[in-house]
């Protein structure tokens, strides 16, 4: 069963499985206007806000939850167990999912970890990182065609944010094979409830194997947390590792790859960037902005009737963030908030979130980038798209602006 969508407004834009075509959804998202009504893979009818003012203000908006069971169509049974976003909807207990004194008591101790300070120690490891896969890269024969995602944005940020959470490297195939079953709106129904169980279980055998052994790492410290007294759950830690797991590989992956890619594809910037007339830091914004790594952020409940322009979010509605359309509102970023521009300036997105759950990894992310891009075109600075453009394909991921593969020339 599914939720039934209202007819006796504008129509429904549907979200496409497939995203087979990001951009030219964001845009009819825009032209719905700030509050649109959206239908996602499965059936299931929510909101989407599309323009850069009306998310910021719903972001810090009390009024609008993480709590699940504010939703109306959960409440009533219409979403089923096997709905392939499940795992994104209703994720269990951490951070991610609770708001108010909950929410800052959980977030408290990750922030702690993820300060722009601490962060910034760990660059060093990440340029050695960094060097140790570029020189892999360059083994392959001149001209090679070679997936940069694969041997570059993929193991890069997986490493890091596995060294950071205490996350053996061994776990990284199976993690691989369960989050794409985990993020994609392809996975059978009857094979969600397994994926959801093997997800939850890999994380659990990883914390109780830091409970057993505790070293430098995030999960150690949420549990030496939980026993000074800040009383969080096995599964509060077990949910927050998986959080960021997930969020703390992901998002980088994309925001290296589609850099790489708008790069390619604006050959004049390019060479402006690696003359040295336009910081990598710019690049980095623009790209969070113009091809934001995340699609979609699933979801948010309406505890109350929120006005949103001249709409209505109703109370007991779903609402997601569409930031790959917020990240081109001409309102925001002028009539030339289509093109990519690495000399924008200002340039104010919201790609990381906004308010109380704002991505608590944004420095990490974009760390990892401002080491990974310059070191990458420094070594091989004609590199080239080894497909054009319109052949890269999609990945079938609401929620991430992903590509299945990034295939180019090292020369």
């Amino acid at each position: 069963m599914t939720c039934p969508i209202d007819h006796t407004g504008p129509a429904a834009i549907t979200l496409d499985p497939f995203v087979a075509d990001l951009d030219a959804e964001s845009a009819a998202l825009r032209a719905a206007g700030p509050l649109a009504r959206v239908v996602l893979p499965g059936g299931v009818a929510v909101h989407a806000v599309t323009r850069h003012a009306e998310a910021r203000a719903l972001l810090t908006d009390s009024r609008l939850v993480k709590d699940i069971n504010v939703w109306g169509a959960w409440q009533r049974g219409e979403i089923p167990a096997d709905w392939p976003l499940i795992g994104l909807a209703n994720p269990g207990r951490s951070m991610l999912t609770v708001d108010g004194d909950e929410h800052r008591r959980l977030r408290t101790l990750v922030a702690q970890a993820l300060t722009v300070r601490r962060v910034e120690k760990l660059r060093a490891g990440i340029e050695a990182l960094t060097h140790g896969m570029l020189d892999r890269l360059a083994e392959h024969p001149a001209g090679a065609t070679v997936d940069l995602k694969a041997e570059f944005a993929y193991p890069l940020p997986m490493n890091v944010i596995s060294e950071l959470m205490g996350v053996d490297a061994a776990e990284h195939p199976r993690l691989k094979a369960l989050f794409e079953k985990f993020f994609s709106t392809q996975t059978l129904p009857e094979e969600v409830p397994q994926m959801m169980a093997d997800l939850s279980a890999l994380f659990s055998r990883i914390v109780e194997s830091k409970r057993k052994n505790p070293g430098d790492d995030l999960t150690s410290a949420l549990l030496a947390a939980s026993e000074n007294g800040d009383h969080l759950t096995t599964e509060e830690i077990t949910n927050t590792l998986q959080l960021m797991v997930a969020a703390g590989h992901e998002t980088t992956i994309s925001l290296i790859v589609n850099a790489v890619v708008a790069l390619e594809t604006h050959p004049g910037q390019r060479a402006r960037v690696l003359k040295g007339e336009v910081p990598w830091e710019n690049v980095i914004e623009e790209t969070l902005r113009w091809s934001t790594p995340t699609s979609h952020v699933l979801i948010r409940f309406a505890a109350e009737d929120i006005e949103v322009g001249d709409r209505t979010l109703p109370k007991g509605e779903g609402l997601i963030v569409s930031f790959g359309a917020i990240g081109r509102d001409e309102s925001q970023h002028g009539l030339d908030a289509g093109d990519f521009d690495v000399t924008r300036t200002p340039n104010r997105h919201i790609s990381f979130g906004h308010g109380p759950h704002v991505c608590p990894g944004a420095a990490l992310s974009r760390l990892e980038a401002l080491v990974a891009l310059p070191a990458l075109y420094a070594r091989f600075p004609d590199l080239a798209l080894a497909v054009p453009r319109e052949e890269l394909r999609n990945k079938p991921i609401l929620t991430q602006n992903d590509l299945f593969d990034l295939p180019v020339r090292l020369r």
